[in-house]
């Protein structure tokens, strides 16, 4: 029998990835998203959202940090008249709060807030940050005791359905992640109202900052977001633009899809792709470069207004054994989820010097090793709720903060 000739085996071939292409796109999900073009290089810190010329900030960038300053400076100014102080006086006390990301383990830092307002002691924060799942309770850390209830329910009554639907199989091909957040932002949106907005506003207002990090992705920068500012603009676009900061600051890559910001540049429409601040930090304060008067005034013997840090860290900083399974995704799972503890752990030694260094009092909280329930699936609500309680009665009975980061004590 002669043999099939060039031309018509390259013909079949053609057929075969022609067939191949028309399966594949009839299956759900196929379709590939599209993005409109993303912010040049070189031109990423002069991109606006809502063109607020404060709305956001590049701790990449040395002007985007002098920025940082005059907010900072800005917002001293505010609070001094809210408090009736003379101009240049020093305020009666700073106290700052990170909040930092772990997913299901935000119940800790949500049950630890609550707690502390049982306690009696809780301070109305001036600065208030988060990362991820400590993005989203930034909100009703910053907003204080009469917003507690709604962020227990945020981490009580939860559940994976509220968060995430898992996509078709072919989302790892064609799609931007394996699942759809759409749920979580109808979540955010149910909690994140008008109401909640004008709150927001009016803390901005009295000389309170809050602060949530994404990451750009197209950039590899991250992003830290005044929603202080945002919220106070009026903006007929703030709310949404929150929700959305929000939304993508827990956006785990691969896993939730990314959030694209529209924004111009010199006039023309560009997007920007933002996830999960954790992929730069799992907690922040404020840049290091932020404090440098505070820093020399301490230097030339000054005094400077006292001040305090708080640090949740909602994980563990004890290493969590487990036996993984010789199989690609559960080592490369095991990995990344190793990398996540390390950085974390990272994250607050850093806060610490910079702490140490500032003269700022420093007070850290995490899970620990008497804390041993286990979950076996994501968003685990019987799991959350028992974390929940544990930060509650913890910090209700006078929470015991540790003073220095374990294993530099």
């Amino acid at each position: 029998m002669r043999s099939p000739s060039d031309s018509a085996r390259q013909t079949r071939r053609q057929a075969l990835r022609a067939a191949a292409a028309l399966g594949l796109g009839a299956l759900p999900g196929c379709a590939i998203p599209e993005r409109l073009a993303a912010v040049p290089r070189g031109s990423t810190a002069r991109a606006t959202v809502l063109g607020l010329p404060n709305e956001r900030f590049r701790a990449a960038f040395p002007d985007q940090i002098e920025a940082l300053e005059r907010e900072f400076a800005a917002a001293s100014d505010r609070q001094r008249a809210h408090l009736g102080l003379a101009s240049g006086a020093l305020l009666p006390r700073l106290d700052m709060l990170a909040i930092s990301g772990g997913g299901e383990n935000g119940a800790f830092g949500a049950g630890l807030l609550n707690g502390w307002t049982r306690h009696g002691d809780r301070p109305v924060f001036d600065l208030v940050t988060g990362v991820s799942t400590g993005a989203l309770t930034a909100p009703f850390a910053f907003l204080g005791a009469d917003w507690d209830e709604e962020l227990k329910r945020v981490y009580t009554a939860i559940t994976p359905e509220r968060v995430a639907v898992r996509r078709w199989f072919t989302a790892a091909l064609f799609n931007d992640a394996l699942a759809d957040t759409a749920p979580l932002f109808e979540m955010i949106s149910e909690y994140l109202t008008d109401r909640m907005l004008a709150a927001i506003a009016r803390g901005y207002r009295e000389g309170r900052l809050l602060f949530a990090a994404s990451a750009d992705l197209d950039a590899q920068t991250p992003v830290i977001w005044n929603l202080g500012a945002i919220a106070d603009s009026g903006h007929p676009r703030a709310l949404d633009t929150i929700r959305r900061v929000l939304l993508a600051s827990a956006a785990i890559p691969g896993a939730f899809p990314p959030v694209m910001f529209d924004v111009t540049l010199d006039g023309r429409p560009h997007q920007e792709m933002h996830v999960d601040g954790g992929a730069f930090v799992q907690a922040f304060l404020y840049p290091a470069a932020v404090t440098r008067a505070r820093r020399e005034a301490i230097a030339r013997g000054r005094r400077v207004s006292p001040a305090r840090a708080f640090i949740i860290r909602n994980g563990r900083l004890d290493s969590e054994w487990a036996a993984v399974e010789r199989r690609t995704v559960n080592i490369a799972g095991r990995a990344v989820a190793t990398m996540i503890a390390s950085s974390g752990y990272q994250d607050t030694v850093r806060m610490y010097f910079v702490t140490q260094r500032d003269g700022v009092d420093y007070n850290l909280a995490f899970i620990r090793p008497d804390f041993a329930q286990e979950y076996t699936t994501p968003f685990d609500q019987a799991y959350m709720r028992a974390l929940y309680d544990h930060g509650f009665d913890r910090a209700a009975r006078g929470y015991e903060w540790t003073r220095v980061p374990p294993g530099l004590g």
